[in-house]
């Protein structure tokens, strides 16, 4: 086993685009910032008091949705996979370390949306 590089995850993630990671066309094509008006006022997004955690971004966590949809997962499952696939860290964009959706975030969101 060697000991990681500097570019190892960037060389990583441009394989995995070489290869044709489905995200980045699924990207390409669906333009997801046109559903933030719609689901910032859905959700009541503005003005919040302060303290507390910001909840995450709204088009962030819609993503999220359509990836569970996309392969009839769980939010405990997703909480998971989402840690787990640099390709899913990518298409949320996320980074490696930074705190992600865990499934009871995941869960609230889609109940306050629904």
């Amino acid at each position: 086993m060697h000991a990681p590089g500097l570019f190892d995850l960037t060389d990583h993630l441009a394989r995995l685009s070489a290869m044709g990671d489905p995200l980045e066309v699924l990207e390409r094509h669906v333009d997801f910032e046109v559903f933030r008006p719609v689901l910032v006022e859905a959700l009541g997004y503005g003005e919040r008091p302060k303290g507390g955690r910001p909840p995450y971004d709204a088009v962030v966590m819609f993503k999220v949705l359509v990836l569970a949809l996309m392969h009839n997962l769980s939010d405990e499952r997703m909480e998971f996979l989402i840690r787990d696939r640099f390709s899913w860290l990518r298409f949320l964009g996320f980074q490696i370390g930074e705190p992600t959706p865990d499934q009871k975030t995941i869960w609230l969101f889609r109940e306050k949306l629904t």
